[in-house]
């Protein structure tokens, strides 16, 4: 009876393991997302991002993953407020990584970040969220530190999304 315990256990682990779970997004099974924008000089630019809500989902990220939509990326809320460090461990492409302030405003953009370097990267301050967008992206849409986000309902005329979780930031004065 442990053995076939040990076995059940060992096949629920492989079932969950991060290979696993890149496989199914690539595979395109569909994954619920949130509508984000991000405002700039350039204009208003639309992405349907991933969430990572949970510890675990954070702790994931987009490790292992082989690609990144044009306009997708993955969302971290941060609840409360902190600061948050993120590295490139066990990420196989390249990331722009966008440290948003609870006024909507982007405090720092990491751009390209580097597949497996696990140097630290932080704003230094306390953020309401992280977005990870396809590397380089930012720099192709002219987004820069400033730019004001915001997702959810408050992204998209009709104020629904699939996720329920928004982020309205006050405009600014």
């Amino acid at each position: 009876m442990l053995r076939f315990a040990s076995l059940i256990a060992l096949a629920l682990l492989a079932a969950c393991s991060p290979a696993r779970q890149s496989q199914k997004q690539e595979a395109g099974q569909e994954t619920a997302t949130l509508p984000l924008l991000i405002r700039s000089g350039g204009g208003t630019h639309r992405f349907d991002v991933e969430v990572a809500r949970t510890p675990a989902e954070q702790a994931q990220g987009l490790m292992f993953r082989r690609s990144l939509p044009e306009d997708g990326g993955m969302l971290f809320p941060m609840e409360p407020p902190r600061t948050a460090s993120f590295w490139m461990k066990d990420t196989l492409i390249p990331l722009d990584l966008l440290f948003v302030h609870t006024d909507g405003s982007i405090a720092f953009l990491k751009a390209q970040a580097q597949p497996y370097d696990r140097t630290p990267v932080s704003a230094g301050v306390p953020v309401a969220a992280v977005l990870e967008l396809r590397g380089g992206r930012a720099a192709e849409l002219g987004i820069s530190e400033g730019d004001r986000v915001s997702w959810g309902g408050c992204a998209v005329p009709e104020g629904r999304s699939a996720i329920d979780l928004n982020f309205c930031p006050a405009p600014p004065r």
